[in-house]
Order: structure tokens, then C-alpha cells, then sequence
């Protein structure tokens, strides 16, 4: 092991009642770095924060700290201590008590004890407070006393598990600029769970995007918002238009029903994901762009436009400082080195699901037999039969957007094209030992893949039966 890392994770797996809260986790930090785990609820971020902290032990794998195995190592006896949500302070003990507690159960003397709280206080800047009651303090001077409790024992590695959570958003943007400049005076290693990307992206060296208890990408904030290495990752850092598509020649790729020209030489044929951002679309005038669309809505941002265009059955968001009007008709256009190329992920369909005037979920038309409370997780209808979030609050259903996704091998090819959901052409084919993995160009402009053991020609038209009980839904505001 390399003298620069200081703790290194290999082959972590974690269960409980026989699911994966983490698997499979490889991770080496260096000195002094601040690295972050970013991800959804549940993804495993705090298991493995807690798992390096001593406080749960991995199933399988190691945990080297300087190149020592520590996993039987009690989280007493490691160099490092851990900041959490909801501080954990002592309410009955006053400020200095709060700091200078794992210093006395260390049997240290007192004038010690005394010169190294008034140093973190210092740090924290919260000088002056040793004999304040942490129930008057501010979230924010809380949050402070909870770190320098923590930095008072002079740990080798500082945990902090979503420390600003709690904070108000004035105050946890603060809160980010005053961590990165206290990691920078201290020097010590910080690792940092959180499901803010932007939180992530400006308080970090390396971020480590997790999902499902996995890692999906490692790399530095500029690595993972302009290279994501697969639409969850895309999806999850900053805002993205995702597009399936097809590589249709020499750095040219179809999606969105158009023909971009792009930067990545991906193979001819290739079924792909498109990813763009928002600030990257440029908007003009009908017939200017390489898509024309429709304006749907416009939200004003204070620096920027947030605006959504219909083009088909895609829907393309843009943030731009000029503005537009719900209904303009518009040209949409991306340079070429703002388009990212993915290889497809050939094991999931995703694809727009409209909810109609009936407030019932709709593809291409078709109603499809679900209850919206299923389509928008955490809703239900009140007593006046009216869909509302788990708050209590009416949700506006003209203002989210559902995506469907479907497995391929959920899929059911037809000869019959009037038969299924969406009826398509077949333009790439994959045999895969066992089953043909097909890309179907649909009338929607939208490529889906299914699989079938059966042997198609390229070009048949063929209808795509999708059973809406393979389908999973999820909503993006």
C-alpha cells in the first residue's frame, strides 16, 4: 500500500437480512484529502462512514488504516472520530464541558485540557463560549462546538455524516466555506457523507457516487459533472437531459429525433445514452437550431431561466438568461464538445410518462393501468379523493415529470406493429450467446432495446408489448 493513502477499503460488503448495504467497495483515501460519499437515501453512505468509524463491522473485506487492518480495532483505539447529523451534544453540559469530555476520560491534566479547548474554540471561532449552555447556541454555533469536540482529540481522520442537515440553507452555504477553509489549516484527512451534490461538488477533492450500495463513479468534481460515467451518475450530479440514441456514423449520434454531430468516436451502430446539459442548450428561432420545439414552461431562477421545451414526445430542459414565453416556438442546438456519449446501458429502457387530463398515467397516448399513488411514490388521496404528499400537500401535477424504464427482457416484440405501446424499426442487433439484444427506432423519434431469443431481420417494423407490471417510475421536479 502506497505511503500517501491513509485508510483503504477493499472488497467491503455489508448486509442486513440478506440485502446489500454495501458491496463490493473499493476505496483508497490519501492524506489530508477531503472525500465525500455521494448519493440517495439508502445507498450505503453512512454504513461505510460508520464501518470505518468502528461502529459496524463489514461482513467480508478489509480496512486498512495506514496499512494496518483495523476492522477488530474498537472505534476507541482509532485515530478518528465522527461528526454527526444531530451533533450529539451533552444539553446538560456547558460548552467547555461538551469539548473537553474525551479529554478528561483520556485522564489529561487540567491546564492541558484547558490550552486545548481554547485552540479548537479558536478554530471554530467560537472563542469566549466555554462557559455557555449549548442550549442557547445556534444550529450553526452548535454545529461548530459538535466539530470542535471532535478535533480536540486530534484524530487522524475527521467522519462527518450530513453535519449541515440541519441547518437553513443561508447558513449551511456558510457552513461549506468554513469547513473547506478549516480542512485546509488542519490538514487532516476529512470523509464526508452527504446527498447535496452541491455541497458535494464545492467542498470536495474526490467524490465517490454511490447507488444501491455500490460504487458508480470515483473522481474529482470536475470529473464527475462533465464526464459521468452512466445516467445515474449523470442524472444525479446537477441537472441533465438523457437521451437514448444510436450511433448513426463517424461522430454522429441520432437522439432527441435528430442528428447530432459529437466528439466521442463511439462505433457505428452503437446504441448510446446522450447526456446534456441544461446551460448547454442553446435556444433561437424556429428552423435555426437542429430541433424545433415548443416552450411549456419557464421558471425564473434569479440568475438564470429555467426553461422546459417540448420537441415530440422529449422533453429538454434549458437554463439560459434570456427568456422565453409558454408557448414561443423555438430552435434547440448543442456544440458538439458539450455532448457527452455513453455507451447504452442495454439493461434499462427509460422513457416519458405524461399524466393526462384525467390525472391518470399516460405513453404515447395510451393510459396506462396503474394508480398514480404508485407512479409518485409517497402520495395518496385525501379523504376528497384529492393526490397529496405525505405533508398533506396538494401535488401539482402539471409541474413534475415522470420516467418510466423497463428491462429488455420485459419486452415483447410483435410482427402485428399496431400491437403494444410503441411500434418501431429495428436498426442494431447483438447476439449474446443465449439471446439477440435489439435497438428499435420508434415513431417517437425514441430508441428502446429488447431482447428475444428468437432471430429478427434489421429494418422489420415490429410493435413493443411493455406490461406495465414491469415497469418502475420515478419522478424528476
Amino acid at each position: 500500500m502506497s505511503s500517501e493513502n491513509i485508510i483503504e477499503l477493499k472488497n467491503i460488503c455489508r448486509a442486513f437480512d440478506g440485502d446489500f448495504a454495501v458491496q463490493d467497495f473499493n476505496l483508497e483515501v490519501k492524506k489530508g484529502e477531503f472525500v465525500t460519499f455521494l448519493g440517495p437515501s439508502g445507498c450505503g453512505k453512512s454504513t461505510t462512514l460508520r464501518m470505518i468509524a468502528g461502529f459496524d463491522k463489514p461482513d467480508s473485506g478489509e480496512i486498512l488504516l495506514n496499512g494496518e487492518d483495523i476492522v477488530s480495532t474498537p472505534p476507541h483505539l482509532r485515530p478518528i472520530n465522527m461528526v454527526f447529523q444531530r451533533y450529539a451534544l451533552f444539553p446538560h453540559m456547558n460548552v467547555y464541558e461538551n469539548i473537553a469530555f474525551g479529554l478528561k476520560l483520556k485522564k489529561m491534566k487540567k491546564d492541558d485540557i484547558d490550552r486545548h479547548v481554547a485552540k479548537v474554540l479558536e478554530m471554530v471561532d467560537l472563542e469566549g463560549f466555554e462557559t455557555r449552555s449549548v442550549a442557547t447556541l445556534s444550529g450553526g454555533q452548535q454545529q461548530r462546538i459538535a466539530i470542535a469536540r471532535a478535533l480536540v482529540m486530534e484524530p487522524q481522520i475527521l467522519l462527518l455524516d450530513e453535519p449541515l442537515g440541519a441547518l437553513d440553507l443561508k447558513m449551511r452555504k456558510e457552513m461549506q466555506l468554513e469547513l473547506i477553509d478549516m480542512h485546509k489549516k488542519l490538514g487532516i484527512t476529512f470523509v464526508y457523507v452527504t446527498h447535496d451534490q452541491e455541497e458535494a461538488l464545492t467542498m470536495s477533492d474526490k467524490i465517490v457516487v454511490m447507488n444501491n450500495g455500490k460504487i458508480q463513479q470515483i473522481g474529482t468534481p470536475e470529473d464527475i459533472y462533465n464526464e459521468p460515467v452512466n445516467a445515474f451518475v449523470a442524472d444525479f450530479i446537477g441537472d441533465s437531459n438523457i437521451f437514448n440514441g444510436i450511433m448513426t456514423g463517424k461522430l454522429k449520434a441520432r437522439f432527441c429525433g435528430a442528428e447530432f454531430t459529437c466528439v466521442d468516436d463511439v462505433p457505428q451502430g452503437t446504441a448510446i445514452t446522450a447526456v446534456v446539459r441544461p446551460e448547454d442548450v442553446i435556444i433561437g428561432k424556429p428552423g435555426e437550431g437542429i430541433i424545433d420545439g415548443v416552450v411549456t414552461s419557464v421558471v425564473f431562477k434569479g440568475m438564470h431561466y429555467e426553461i422546459a421545451v417540448a420537441s415530440g414526445k422529449n422533453e429538454i430542459e434549458i437554463q439560459t438568461v434570456k427568456s422565453a414565453a409558454v408557448g414561443d416556438r423555438v430552435s434547440l442546438s448543442v456544440d458538439p464538445d458539450n455532448i457527452h456519449i455513453m455507451i447504452a446501458d442495454m439493461n434499462t429502457n427509460l422513457f416519458p410518462v405524461d399524466i393526462n387530463k384525467n390525472h391518470r398515467p399516460e405513453f404515447n397516448g395510451q393510459a396506462l393501468d396503474v394508480s398514480l399513488t404508485k407512479v409518485i411514490r409517497g402520495s395518496h388521496r385525501n379523504s376528497e379523493g384529492v393526490l397529496v404528499d405525505a405533508a398533506g400537500t396538494v401535488i401539482d401535477t402539471d409541474r413534475i415529470h415522470v420516467v418510466g424504464s423497463i428491462n429488455p427482457e420485459d419486452i415483447t416484440m410483435s410482427d402485428n406493429v399496431e400491437e403494444g405501446l410503441v411500434r418501431g424499426r429495428i436498426t442494431n442487433l447483438i447476439y449474446e450467446g443465449d439471446k439477440y439484444r435489439y435497438v428499435i427506432h420508434t415513431d417517437l423519434g425514441m430508441d428502446f432495446v429488447a431482447a428475444d431469443e428468437y432471430l429478427w431481420n434489421m429494418d422489420d417494423m415490429v410493435g413493443l408489448i411493455m406490461p406495465v407490471e414491469k415497469m418502475s417510475f420515478k419522478v424528476k421536479k
